[in-house]
């Protein structure tokens, strides 16, 4: 079992940038591969960004892409969100998961894949 603690959120202007970070305790970091969701108020949680057990495979949504980055320390037990020119669309809740996958550098895209949830970190984009 791992335990997930999200940060790094706020609120920030349109273009502003933002770095969330998610903290992992517990069973070994690097044995789960991570992703980062999102949801707003009265839409469903969605994938922004996912990144294999070795941090050597990322997948990136198509509506981020090019402004959000996804990373990985594993000696640190740390994940990251790098948010560049954000929009306010990108107002949501962020959240970090972890989930299982079988090769060190496969990552899950369905959120079913995940197994271990942190409790958020609100984002706030203003126009």
């Amino acid at each position: 079992q791992v335990q997930l603690v999200e940060s790094g959120g706020g609120l920030v202007q349109a273009g502003g940038s933002l770095k969330l970070s998610c903290a992992a305790s517990g069973r070994a970091f690097s044995s789960y591969a991570m992703g980062w969701f999102r949801q707003a108020p009265g839409k469903e949680r969605e994938l922004v960004a996912a990144i294999s057990r070795s941090g050597g495979s990322t997948y990136i949504v198509d509506f981020v892409k090019g402004r959000f980055t996804i990373s990985r320390d594993n000696a640190k037990n740390t994940v990251y969100l790098q948010m560049n020119s954000l929009k306010p669309e990108d107002t949501a809740a962020y959240f970090c998961a972890a989930g299982y996958c079988a090769g060190y550098q496969c990552y899950n895209i369905n959120r079913s894949e995940y197994h271990y949830w942190g409790q958020g970190t609100q984002v706030t984009v203003s126009s």
